[in-house]
């Protein structure tokens, strides 16, 4: 048993989901030292949602309630960690869901699937194909889902699908840890911010943004912006760490 006094608590029991679901075959061995990277950066932020980084939820809520066709793409670490916070995003942002893996077979891809429905989710289920131009795995995705999206939330992404999305005319919101990665240079909007922090407040955004000012968030996207305050952020951590 983890004691909730634990100053460490949330970090480890982020860990312990990732170990159980490794376990079970839905979290890849190589998402535990994805996972690792981006708590490294996470404590550079002094494991906090910044004031830049709550700008950015409330800009990718407002994105998700512009779109036509919102889809919320979900890989075995978003899903091991975040599954039970996804509800409450889609039914708020009318987004799809739809699971995608660089290391994808069958039984990952049911077996994630199966947790998202335990849930709550509604997980877009139809035949997969060959549609994004892509060399591996992650080229998969549904017509009705992904191929079919106009603005899409990719938490915990590869960068360079991130960048074969953006050149297919597609809004990509990205959530990472590490502002200088692929993705995060790559998507239309990071939120520079821990993944179980960020969805809840992207959510709350979604409930309370009239379309007034979804509209004119939706219209002021600046990443660099966001990876900047990031950056910022991290400097001022660490100048002062040893004050």
């Amino acid at each position: 048993m983890i004691p909730t006094d634990h100053p460490r608590y949330r970090s480890l029991i982020a860990r312990e989901k990732l170990a159980r679901y490794a376990a079970l075959g839905i979290v890849s061995l190589e998402g535990l030292t994805a996972h690792g990277r981006g708590e490294a950066f996470d404590y550079l932020l002094g494991e906090k949602t910044t004031k830049s980084a709550l700008l950015a939820e409330k800009t990718a809520a407002a994105l998700l309630l512009c779109a036509e066709a919102p889809v919320i793409s979900v890989n075995g670490n978003t899903a091991a960690l975040a599954a039970d916070l996804i509800p409450a995003l889609q039914e708020k942002s009318r987004a799809k869901v739809e699971v995608n893996l660089f290391h994808r077979t069958d039984e990952r891809m049911e077996k994630i699937t199966q947790l998202l429905k335990d849930h709550g989710v509604r997980v877009e289920e139809g035949e997969a194909e060959r549609l994004l131009p892509l060399s591996h795995d992650r080229a998969f995705c549904t017509r009705s889902g992904i191929f079919a999206a106009d603005v899409i939330l990719v938490p915990l992404e590869d960068g360079d699908r991130c960048q074969a999305l953006s050149n297919m005319g597609k809004t990509v919101i990205a959530i990472d840890l590490n502002p200088l990665s692929r993705t995060a240079r790559r998507a239309s909007l990071t939120i520079v911010d821990e993944l179980t922090r960020a969805l809840p407040h992207i959510t709350s955004f979604c409930s309370t943004l009239g379309k007034e000012e979804a509209t004119r968030l939706a219209g002021t996207v600046s990443r660099n912006h966001f990876l900047e305050d990031a950056l910022v952020e991290m400097t001022q951590v660490l100048t002062h760490a040893l004050d």
